[in-house]
């Protein structure tokens, strides 16, 4: 049997992650937008729910972004700053 190893705790990039996924999540808002000129009132309803987590989740990863940030400022870098 293997002996698995876990990864070190790199958080070098997760701002760029965090962006990048913020940036995906914004385009698909845009994209469900645009299909809502096609929807029924069910898949409206549907659409508009979706896109308001998808907001939320928006915010969260700019909180955690400025997390990351002021932690990679504190020279945090491979520490966790859950509290």
């Amino acid at each position: 049997m293997a002996h698995n190893k876990p990864n070190p705790d790199d958080r070098s990039d997760n701002v760029e992650k965090l962006q990048s996924m913020i940036v995906h999540t914004i385009e698909n808002m845009d994209e469900a937008e645009e299909s809502m000129k096609f929807a029924n009132a069910e898949d409206l309803a549907r659409i508009e729910a979706k896109n308001e987590r998808r907001r939320e989740s928006i915010a969260s990863f700019r909180q955690e972004i400025k997390d990351e940030y002021q932690a990679q400022q504190n020279g945090n870098k491979n520490e966790d700053n859950y509290q």
